[in-house]
């Protein structure tokens, strides 16, 4: 196995050392945040860790961790926005007045339901489009599956994860209540 052998950690050691300070003033430029750049490039080197045919070879260039960098800082970036679009979506509805009596189950029901777009939101393109047609359109299993030119294995398959996906949020909302 190739991280057990002592001269390939060895190479990883060398690779990492020549890299790492590169990659963290990278990311600091971006973020302009120390603790943030310190985790990006832990990130990177993790999964450049688990594919030892960057690190032990001469085939990739220094730009192609400079891109994973990028990536991976948008990635952040992109999800840090979503949270706080969340967050102020959150603090608009708790700050509406409503004087119904219904007025606390109707806050989780559309925190729930906004949630649930959420998660949707992120979910990988096909399972995304998957999952619509069949739970939104009403379209079964087997026109999906023709309709996508794909397996009807395939969009069972799809339409677990979406729904194992889903299944997390009311155990998120409930750790959120308490």
């Amino acid at each position: 196995m190739i991280y057990t052998n002592p001269k390939n950690v060895k190479i990883f050691e060398k690779y990492f050392l020549q890299n790492y300070p590169r990659v963290k003033g990278f990311a600091i430029k971006i973020l302009k945040n120390e603790e943030d750049a310190e985790d990006v490039a832990q990130d990177i080197f993790i999964k450049i860790w688990n594919q030892p045919e960057i690190w032990s070879s001469d085939q990739y260039s220094s730009s192609y961790i400079y891109t994973m960098t990028k990536n991976h800082i948008f990635n952040l970036l992109k999800r840090r926005q979503l949270e706080q679009k969340y967050q102020e979506h959150a603090m608009y509805v708790k700050d509406t007045p409503d004087f119904t009596p219904n007025f606390e189950k109707d806050l989780y029901s559309k925190e729930l339901k906004l949630m649930y777009k959420m998660k949707i939101d992120q979910m990988p393109e096909q399972r995304r489009r998957i999952f619509k047609l069949s739970r939104f359109s009403g379209k079964s299993n087997q026109e999906i599956a023709e309709l996508l030119n794909l397996s009807i294995r395939t969009v069972e398959r799809h339409i677990y994860l979406a729904l194992n996906d889903l299944k997390q949020i009311p155990f998120i909302l409930i750790f959120l209540l308490f």
